[in-house]
């Protein structure tokens, strides 16, 4: 249980960027080969009541990409997000704008929420017993995430997490952890706080299929990686 506190930045050239995270130190956080595939189903009622309250109940399948022939372990964790809120920027500020027009209800430079995670044995089931507790999958999306954390030796970013998503959308990266470091971390790797995205990827993904000129759908890979 606690409080997540992120920032997503986009990422352009993603070879460039890990070299840059070698550069500055920071190492992956090895499970299988380090790069582990995400996919992730939404749960909500028929009327989309945790949507209405801005809560989020995630399933999450976690399968390492293990490049030795072995067989990858999967991993199941099922998650709660509470509302978005946050420390509020500035009235003028590009932070606050960004959040007027995501339209969350906050202004601020980092996304910080409730969340409460647990690893559960048995992904279906799990499904099965929220179905028919008047559930429904709601949403789908994908991703590759890359872990990596920062040496000890630099205590500034202790319990800092710098996760590489390869997305449908595009490749982000996010940071997750106390909010001083995000922002130390953000400048050592060339991005300003105007560059912060806020939004989850399912805002992302209907942003990407409205430009696109497309039907909102599952941010799903049509061929997996």
């Amino acid at each position: 249980m606690g409080r997540e506190t992120e920032i997503k930045l986009r990422i352009s050239d993603v070879e460039t960027f890990r070299e840059l995270l070698k550069r500055v130190g920071a190492r992956t956080v090895v499970r299988g080969s380090g790069r582990v595939h995400e996919f992730n189903t939404l749960y909500d009622t028929e009327a989309q009541d945790l949507r209405g309250r801005g809560q989020l109940l995630r399933v999450r399948v976690e399968t390492p990409t293990d490049r030795s022939g072995l067989q990858p372990k999967k991993r199941f964790l099922l998650t709660f997000k509470g509302p978005v809120g946050g420390s509020r920027a500035p009235a003028g500020t590009p932070a606050q704008g960004e959040a007027a027009r995501r339209g969350d209800g906050y202004a601020g430079s980092h996304k910080v929420r409730e969340e409460i995670e647990l690893e559960v044995g048995n992904a279906k089931a799990l499904g099965t017993i929220l179905s028919k507790l008047g559930m429904r999958e709601s949403a789908h999306y994908e991703k590759y995430r890359t872990t990596f954390r920062m040496p000890e030796s630099n205590r500034w970013a202790k319990g800092l997490l710098i996760e590489l998503d390869e997305t449908p959308i595009g490749t982000f990266v996010e940071l997750e952890g106390p909010s001083s470091a995000i922002d130390r971390m953000a400048k050592l790797l060339g991005f300003s706080k105007e560059e912060y995205v806020l939004s989850n990827y399912l805002r992302l993904n209907a942003e990407e299929c409205m430009r696109r000129g497309e039907k909102v759908g599952d941010m799903v890979f049509r061929k997996r990686k």
